[in-house]
């Protein structure tokens, strides 16, 4: 039987491929999507790593895939697996390589009426002040001693050195500082690749993002988050750059050779594992701590060159843009949650996922709890971003998570062979969105085309409860590496 034949409906949003559909599954995998975009996910090898996630020592509850799922490293991009604390697995393949890679939203005090005539001044300045591409470093060069600082501390190293505001690390999840990181677990290679990339945007997906907010689902929440309509934000989307990717490579290579002490077969090598509480687990979850703390205080500094550019050109103090939030969507972390009746640790991966916590959730800032975590969705280029928050059903559904973003349906190769980045800048500057990238080819490979539709993403985990629509953002800004 194939994978497809074997998918139940659960409801219009939830699909379930059974514990019986393989011998070596320990549980079922569900996937939150329609039936309609159930045939593009089935396309790739997706749900086939998502059954192989279901083989993992000690997983809980399900393995999940969301809407966005694609075919990726071990897990399908859109992955959530929970393990048991502390003798389950730990997989780097559920993280992946871009260790923390979030999204953050900044908020401004303006209006698109107020920003729309400098547009063009504005993408220029941004592009200018913050380095972006291949391999690019930036105007910071760490000593060992402060890359082991900003590896221990993240987001609390940027406010002690001038880049963030208290209110800024109030708004970040894990307040921007995973306390278990530990930088000698870290390699002088890995080290090494990041010592210059602290405030640089990478390539890929990555990006900022000048949007306006053009509807408002949910009032009382927008309000809470201090959204309005036609409200300019700025949205900024990338990870721990080179460092993390070390990381991952250097874990991933200890895991190989490290799962035959343990007895552990899996169905995909790229499923590398080893119990949590091996040395070898608990070096890589520390490691992959300090890669996070990495990722965030990266987004502090990109926050304080998009601040120094907003005061260029519209002669504005830094305080006028304030962080609504930041959120992981390729990490590991222990979280309580229900499974059956009885609440237990877990070891949380989500990969191309995001926490999506409900309401009253102590990890909230206190002005959140009320309407639960903020979630960012962003879209493709020339598409809509969403801000969503948590639900309760999420933290009985999904472990608390929720998608990340559109999902690709088509790879890079394929993308830049459908398109001329040149004719593609040309179709976005005539709808308004001003584009500045570093190559045509990088810009070809993130076309609009090659993702799902980002509408129908956050309509299924809408639908479905695990996360609710409270802003749309429109993009009229976009700077790429």
């Amino acid at each position: 039987m194939s994978i497809k034949e074997a998918l139940v409906k659960i409801t219009p949003t939830q699909w379930e491929i059974p514990k019986s559909y393989r011998q070596d599954m320990h549980v079922p995998a569900r996937i939150f999507t329609t039936e309609e975009m159930l045939e593009d996910i089935v396309k790739d090898r997706s749900l086939e790593q998502l059954v192989n996630v279901a083989t993992l020592q000690g997983i809980q509850g399900y393995a999940f895939a969301m809407p966005d799922a694609h075919e990726g490293y071990g897990f399908p991009i859109g992955g959530v697996a929970a393990t048991t604390w502390p003798d389950g697995v730990i997989s780097p393949g559920g993280i992946g390589y871009d260790i923390n890679c979030g999204v953050r939203l900044l908020k401004t005090t303006q209006s698109y009426d107020d920003i729309k005539g400098r547009l063009a001044d504005l993408s220029e300045t941004l592009f200018r002040m913050i380095p972006s591409g291949v391999g690019k470093g930036g105007n910071i060069t760490l000593s060992p001693q402060e890359m082991d600082a900003v590896l221990a501390y993240g987001a609390q190293w940027t406010l002690k050195n001038g880049y963030a505001t208290h209110n800024d690390l109030r708004h970040i999840e894990s307040q921007g500082r995973l306390e278990n990181a530990d930088p000698s677990k870290v390699s002088i290679q890995a080290k090494e690749r990041g010592f210059d990339q602290l405030g640089t945007l990478g390539s890929g997906n990555h990006f900022v993002e000048v949007d306006i907010v053009d509807e408002i689902y949910d009032e009382v929440a927008a309000g809470a988050l201090g959204l309005w309509k036609n409200q300019a934000t700025i949205l900024i989307h990338t990870g721990s750059r080179g460092l993390g990717h070390q990381v991952a490579t250097d874990y991933i290579r200890i895991m190989m050779n490290a799962m035959p002490n343990y007895g552990i077969i899996l169905p995909d090598r790229e499923l590398a594992c080893v119990p949590f509480s091996s040395p070898e687990g608990t070096d890589y979850f520390n490691a992959m701590a300090a890669a996070a703390n990495f990722a965030w205080a990266n987004r502090q500094v990109i926050t304080w060159e998009v601040r120094q550019a907003w005061n260029k050109i519209f002669a504005q103090v830094g305080d006028q843009i304030n962080l609504v939030y930041d959120v992981a969507h390729n990490i590991a972390k222990i979280e309580k949650h229900l499974v059956g009746k009885k609440k237990q640790k877990l070891i949380v991966h989500r990969k191309g996922a995001t926490r999506s916590f409900g309401p009253g959730h102590e990890e909230l800032a206190e002005e959140y709890r009320a309407i639960g975590q903020p979630v960012l969705i962003p879209g493709s280029m020339g598409t809509a971003s969403y801000v969503l928050v948590g639900t309760e059903q999420a933290m009985t559904t999904s472990f608390g998570s929720c998608c990340h973003g559109a999902g690709r349906m088509m790879s890079r190769h394929a993308a830049k062979r459908s398109i001329h980045g040149k004719t593609l800048y040309e179709e976005l500057m005539r709808q308004g969105v001003h584009i500045q990238a570093g190559s045509m080819v990088g810009l070809a490979e993130e076309a609009p085309h090659a993702y799902k539709d980002i509408d129908n993403v956050v309509n299924v985990v809408h639908d479905a409860g695990i996360a609710r629509k409270v802003a749309r953002l429109r993009p009229c800004a976009v700077i790429k590496g």
